[in-house]
């Protein structure tokens, strides 16, 4: 089980550099996640390359990735050896026990379902001043905002 930590759902690379930046100006240590299914929409490089983008032009922030393969553990498994740091994949629990396994061989995690209560930063006006208020707990920039997540690792 890796540690609570708040959690962002980015859509594009705009929205991952305002998480990162908040992040850095509050020093939360943050989840960013992927819209559900983005593996299908965005695809495992595209997701990995906006990370990557983000982190390098705010390389103080500290975060973790989580790229949503939805019910596709082909593509999870794919996402894990091209070096997605966390995967959230449904399905049967003998799948999920197998491909937790698989991320904890390669030092990664994996959540089983998506976390209510995340910011979706998709549409606000100004994400880092949502992303920041959410972080720092002093708004409420979404009406099912919640601070923190857990996330299963097999680790």
């Amino acid at each position: 089980m890796l540690p609570a930590m708040p959690h962002i759902v980015v859509h594009t690379l705009e929205e991952t550099r305002a998480a990162l930046e908040a992040a850095a100006e509050t020093g939360e240590f943050l989840t960013l996640h992927s819209p559900p299914g983005a593996v299908h929409a965005l695809g495992i490089g595209y997701f990995l390359i906006m990370i990557e983008a983000a982190r390098r032009q705010i390389p103080q922030a500290r975060s973790l990735a989580v790229l949503d393969c939805g019910a596709a553990p082909g593509l999870a498994v794919a996402a894990l050896r091209a070096g997605a740091e966390a995967v959230r994949l449904t399905g049967a629990p003998a799948v999920l026990d197998k491909l937790a396994d698989i991320a904890a061989q390669l030092g990664a995690a994996m959540l089983r379902e998506m976390p209510a209560g995340s910011l979706d930063l998709r549409g606000h006006p100004d994400p880092r001043a949502a992303a920041r208020a959410f972080l720092s707990s002093t708004g409420d920039p979404s009406p099912n905002c919640h601070k923190t997540i857990k996330i299963e690792s097999r680790r």
